[in-house]
């Protein structure tokens, strides 16, 4: 009864800092100690412990040089006003790997998941390689009903990462949908309170962009409960704050790879209801061209599992880089065991192997020179 963790941890990569994320199944004190230091999660000094998730903002530099934290969990029985009633107090200790190479780094990304965690945690496993970065990049869930939706991405990062390797999670477009879908981002790693930020693992450097929905903010499928295209422009003064700032951001010397994340591959829509928001996201693409020079752009949302370059058929808006899809996702297979592909990204010097697999096979892939 003294175990209140849900899941594992799950070590997010946000700007400088790791949120350290932490689902519990009933009410408790949380608290974690990275070498002699205990960080909290708190509101204005009153510690939280509402059933949920829980972020701890704990700097990059610290995690990496204690290589290990210890979660100190108290399960809350009764928030009296005066001697609440608390269990006694659990400590569990995490290793931690920082990511330290700068090759033969391999990237695990999965998207479209749409519910499917058992098979998307397979998915991981059936590469059989050590796993140095996890990237969940959006609709793990269809929607965002429950919290039970919202969170089963720390069910599948804590099976897969077991809270050891830093991770990457973005929002999908069908994370914006459902009844607690505007409190969404409480229960996600944020900069900001923003679903789109910086990051950096290692030499690694890396953009988070939410394209948030697919389609105009008009359709009548949304009853008007969404704004994005206000939210994109807010999203591309971020990108240009960024290109300013790119002496702290992607220049900085130690860097070696730049990466985009995006759930949607914005420089292609599959049909003309998708077909939005071009002017904005041709200025994106050339922005990040010009400027960031990523090598890679990591997406989901087409349920496809292929590599784009630029100019190919899927090229309608001028990509900024080679964009890998490693979302592959047809729920009307019979065979739960091919139902979903990821994407496994081995990053070298001067190129990227990647490999597509379900659970149990390996589906295709490729190599992409830098």
């Amino acid at each position: 009864m003294n175990n209140v963790l849900k899941y594992h941890p799950t070590v997010c990569a946000v700007g400088n800092t790791y949120q350290i994320m932490i689902t519990t199944w009933c009410n408790a004190l949380l608290s974690v100690r990275v070498g002699n230091k205990v960080y909290y999660n708190h509101s204005n000094g009153i510690r939280i412990s509402s059933a949920g998730v829980q972020r701890f903002v704990i700097p990059m530099e610290k995690l990496d040089k204690e290589c290990s934290y210890t979660v100190i969990s108290q399960g809350m029985m009764e928030r009296c006003p005066y001697f609440p009633k608390t269990r006694e107090k659990v400590e569990t200790t995490y290793s931690f790997k920082p990511l330290e190479k700068t090759e033969n780094i391999n990237i695990c990304h999965l998207a479209d998941v749409h519910g499917y965690s058992e098979q998307a945690v397979k998915v991981a496993e059936y590469t059989g390689k050590e796993i140095d970065l996890l990237i969940l990049n959006g609709d793990i869930s269809s929607s965002s009903n429950t919290v039970d939706d919202i969170t089963l991405c720390y069910e599948i990062t804590g099976n897969i990462a077991k809270g050891e390797i830093p991770c990457i999670i973005s929002r999908g477009n069908h994370d914006l949908r459902g009844y607690l879908a505007e409190t969404v981002t409480n229960y996600m790693p944020t900069q900001n309170g923003k679903s789109y930020y910086t990051f950096k693992v290692g030499c690694i450097w890396g953009i988070v962009i939410d394209t948030g929905e697919d389609k105009l903010d008009s359709e009548p499928a949304y009853g008007e409960t969404i704004c994005c295209h206000e939210f994109r422009l807010e999203e591309d003064e971020m990108i240009k704050e960024v290109i300013k700032n790119s002496a702290s951001e992607y220049e900085r010397e130690d860097i070696k790879y730049k990466i985009i994340v995006s759930h949607v591959p914005f420089t292609f829509p599959r049909s003309p209801l998708f077909d939005i928001e071009r002017d904005l996201y041709t200025n994106w693409s050339n922005l990040l061209k010009e400027n960031v020079k990523p090598q890679l752009m990591l997406c989901g949302h087409t349920h496809k599992a292929c590599i784009s370059e630029a100019g190919s058929e899927y090229d309608k808006y001028g990509q900024p880089c080679t964009i890998i899809v490693g979302s592959e996702m047809d729920d009307t297979k019979t065979e739960l065991n091919k139902l979903v592909i990821g994407a496994l990204i081995n990053l070298n010097d001067t190129y990227a192997d990647v490999v597509f697999n379900n659970m149990n096979e390996i589906t295709g892939g490729g190599k992409v020179e830098f």
